[in-house]
């Protein structure tokens, strides 16, 4: 017979279905069956803020996953109401993949037992709370949750009494109801007292209407709402209205004639979200069409902006949703229009979504991006058009690899394919490449078997990942730290996890190892970052 030593060698592997010996208390069973390392509450606050619950997983329906999002606020309420609060802002100040989770989250953080945390949720009310939508949305959560006390009334009447009326008279005319609220509800809940004959005027439209219309604006706090009047009893002012009144695509499209004359109009100065939500409908009205260089060079200048982009708070799914619903031609999304996407639009899309992440100059480090294709990645979806957790994954990957000059881009599953995208392919491309591999149980292990098998020279391994790894002979940790001992020493490892679970493929004892959650566009810097770190 002939003597093996595997079992020295092999001895500190452990299935992922069994915790590592020692480490019993740092490891949970996952949802899959796997063991992984237990995250902190403030880890997991963060994954519920930037990610959400709303939509649920392969492995937890929104019920049981919105479930944890509530104890975790309540804990984190409990322990430190201003250390929540400030995730809280973080998350809706353009991390986060919407403002709906933030917005829930201050719920809970109204609901909490001391003065401390009364004052964290009055601090950042108005951080939170900025558009008409995000008012009616808070009521409603709140009215389900917890109901109107005075701190309640004190913040709406705030946020009703916004000193700036031109502004408050925007949001009203822009959101006249969302959620189950209008503005006359709204007002009679809070019994807000006008401060200036513009807020009396105002509230007065608001809850009454206009019965007549004046021959010219009451004030220019009310010059939009004026000229929304005038059109709603003579539709044929609908280009002076867009023109003279600067009424948006909201405000008008209700009560105007929208023809492609107004939707030029509009197309010249729409804020960033709407002009993504709409590029099918100014196709499709011929607003955007190959021969219309001016349309599109106008369109490449706003949403090519990083500043712009930035200002409106874009998140970089925004852009890879209306990617994909644009390219669809109508056939994804809710637009009833159809269209025959323009190549130049898609280019504009393409290298908007590359400039919505924050990077840095190259750091000359080597990257090897795993990407999880496994079935389960395909089944979570994140948005009306369906994009599912792999394509964002896929997205977040490549958008990392532009930044850098030495990369590796492949999948796992069971094994660790290679899924044929480089730097060059555009995001489109690469979504295909990855969409068609998802199958198999989920092993993110075989990442470093393979980079150990291959004597691959890797400074920084970036799993993108739900993180429920089950089906490995070893644990990731495990064969980190055997690639650390034959191939690299220097080597670090990041996971970012893309679904709001509890647990991490990271091993909190090891400084080289980071755990990151969500679609944050600040991602692919923080990585870079952490390449060039000693």
């Amino acid at each position: 017979m002939k003597s093996s030593y595997s079992f020295f060698t092999n001895a500190n592997r452990t299935p992922q279905t069994q915790p590592i010996p020692g480490r019993q208390t740092d490891m949970v069973q996952g949802r899959s069956g796997g063991y992984q390392f237990k995250i902190d509450l403030w880890q997991q606050l963060r994954r519920c803020l930037l990610l959400g619950t709303a939509q649920g997983s392969f492995y937890a329906n929104k019920y049981e996953l919105t479930d944890e999002f509530v104890n975790v606020v309540t804990q984190a309420v409990t322990i430190d109401p201003g250390r929540a609060a400030k995730e809280i802002v973080y998350a809706s100040n353009g991390h986060a993949i919407n403002n709906s989770a933030p917005l829930f989250a201050l719920v809970l953080l109204s609901m909490g037992d001391t003065p401390a945390a009364k004052q964290a949720f009055q601090e950042i009310f108005l951080k939170v709370v900025r558009t008409g939508s995000h008012f009616y949305e808070w009521l409603n959560y709140t009215r389900s949750l917890r109901g109107f006390g005075k701190l309640i009334r004190t913040c709406g009447q705030t946020w009703l009494a916004n000193p700036d009326a031109t502004a408050l008279a925007y949001q009203l005319l822009k959101y006249q109801q969302r959620h189950g609220y209008t503005h006359r509800d709204a007002l009679r809940l809070f019994h807000v007292k006008p401060e200036t004959p513009e807020h009396q005027a105002l509230y007065q439209w608001a809850t009454q209407g206009w019965n007549t219309v004046p021959e010219t604006p009451p004030s220019a706090a009310l010059a939009q709402i004026w000229w929304y009047e005038r059109v709603k009893r003579d539709p044929s002012l609908t280009l002076e209205a867009i023109r003279q009144g600067r009424l948006t695509h909201e405000m008008i499209a209700p009560v105007g004639q929208m023809d492609q004359h107004a939707w030029q109009l509009l197309f010249q100065d729409m804020p960033m979200g709407a002009l993504l939500r709409n590029l099918g409908s100014l196709t499709h009205l011929e607003v955007l069409q190959p021969h219309k260089h001016k349309n599109l060079k106008h369109l490449a200048e706003r949403l090519q902006s990083k500043k712009q982009l930035r200002k409106a708070r874009i998140h970089p799914i925004d852009i890879l949703k209306a990617l994909k619903t644009y390219q669809s031609g109508g056939k994804l999304g809710r637009s009833q229009k159809i269209w025959q996407p323009i190549p130049r639009v898609l280019d504009i899309l393409e290298t908007a979504l590359e400039r919505c992440f924050d990077v840095v100059q190259p750091t000359g480090k080597t990257f090897l991006h795993a990407v999880d294709v496994s079935g389960s990645m395909s089944y979570y979806t994140v948005s009306s058009v369906g994009l599912t957790c792999c394509e964002i994954a896929t997205t977040l990957a490549l958008a990392t690899a532009k930044a850098e000059r030495n990369y590796i881009i492949r999948g796992f599953a069971t094994d660790f394919r290679d899924l044929k995208i480089t730097a060059r392919d555009s995001f489109s491309s690469a979504l295909t490449k990855a969409s068609s591999q998802n199958f198999g149980g989920t092993d993110a292990a075989v990442a470093y078997d393979w980079a150990i098998r291959h004597r691959v020279q890797v400074d920084v391994f970036c799993f993108w990942t739900d993180c429920e790894s089950w089906a490995g002979k070893s644990h990731p940790s495990q064969r980190l730290a055997d690639y650390r001992r034959q191939v690299n020493p220097q080597a670090k490892a990041v996971y970012i996890t893309l679904a709001p679970y509890k647990v991490s493929l990271v091993d909190p004892q090891d400084p080289y190892s980071w755990d990151f959650s969500g679609f944050d566009p600040a991602m692919p810097k923080a990585i870079q970052m952490i390449a060039a770190s000693v």
